[in-house]
């Protein structure tokens, strides 16, 4: 697969349709180099990105040039790819999610780098404030960690009766570590019991499922993590086979099946981390530009998913969904 067709599946509306002139073409384009973990998951992420890029006036082969690296779902790959992207001497990187923003930022102390969907970017060691980032990084932070408890909350409003919580880590990922501290705050005034998984690839989830079917949870927390993400399909099988409601942080989860998430909206995440890459391909600095949170927030539930596990979800509970899938 070539790393044009890798563009073209991300953002086929966004490349130009007409033949550029030659003028056009021997113009020295900005480039952009994008760094992700995993090429499913940037599919899904990036379109918002690219629309806004394009709205903004930046459209592929007339105004601007992208060089794409994904270390598909092997975060080992990841500090090759930034180097190769600093060695390209791109004019920017947009780092998706918390690993690539790390391994960009290790790469180089003076290409701006704009993250998205990064958790916690001062507890990562990406900026030193939110307000006042500093170096050459800043972005758009997702704040995963914040939202832990609250997903606790919505998971028990839903059961009611629920005592007792399985929690899926990695314990190979930062986020999932810092995450868990807040889960287990949030367990403690919920009168919750949790009882820690850790998985660190695909084996590991077939072996802790297997754990599951003899403990018998009443419900499963995935806590946040790039690896889960990547395999939510096989998440998403395990926990259908065991009817076992669980709470997720990202709708991705959902829309593959899965009963409920809450988290912020990516695609607003990634429309702003893109009209940062815009001020920044203008001029701006990254250390002028504060770091921003979200403002949009979605709690999805899979009405399809409770069925097939046997659930009921509450009238309560689903009036509060900002979207149900039926």
């Amino acid at each position: 697969m070539t790393k044009k067709f890798l563009i073209l599946l991300l953002a086929t509306a966004f490349l130009a349709t007409t033949t550029i002139v030659n003028a056009q073409q021997a113009k020295k384009l900005p480039r952009l180099g994008i760094l992700t973990f995993n090429l499913s998951l940037a599919d899904e992420n990036l379109i918002s990105f690219f629309q806004e890029l394009r709205r903004l006036g930046w459209v592929e082969g007339q105004s601007i040039a992208f060089e794409f690296r994904t270390a598909e779902g092997n975060s080992d790959r990841l500090s090759k790819l930034a180097i190769e992207l600093v060695q390209l001497k791109v004019d920017a990187i947009l780092a998706s999610a918390t690993p690539p923003a790390l391994a960009a930022q290790k790469a180089t102390s003076t290409i701006p780098i704009v993250f998205s969907l990064v958790a916690d970017p001062i507890g990562s060691g990406l900026v030193a404030t939110l307000a006042q980032p500093g170096a050459n990084i800043t972005g758009v932070s997702n704040i995963n960690i914040d939202l832990a408890g609250k997903r606790l909350e919505l998971l028990k409003e839903t059961f009611p009766k629920l005592s007792r919580v399985t929690v899926l880590s990695n314990p190979m990922d930062p986020i999932s570590a810092s995450q868990l501290k807040e889960v287990e705050l949030a367990a403690r005034s919920l009168g919750l019991q949790l009882q820690l998984y850790e998985a660190r690839d695909r084996r590991d989830i077939d072996e802790v499922a297997s754990s599951w079917a003899k403990a018998r949870p009443g419900a499963l927390y995935v806590l946040t993590s790039q690896m889960f993400l990547g395999e939510r399909k096989k998440i998403i099988e395990v926990i259908t086979k065991g009817r076992l409601p669980a709470m997720f942080w990202a709708a991705g989860f959902v829309d593959s099946g899965g009963l409920m998430s809450y988290g912020p909206n990516v695609a607003d995440l990634n429309r702003r981390a893109a009209s940062y890459v815009d001020k920044i391909l203008r001029g701006a600095k990254p250390a002028d530009l504060p770091v921003e949170q979200p403002t949009k927030f979605e709690f999805v539930i899979n009405l399809k998913a409770a069925k097939q596990i046997g659930l009921t979800i509450p009238p309560n509970v689903l009036a509060r969904a900002d979207r149900v899938i039926k």
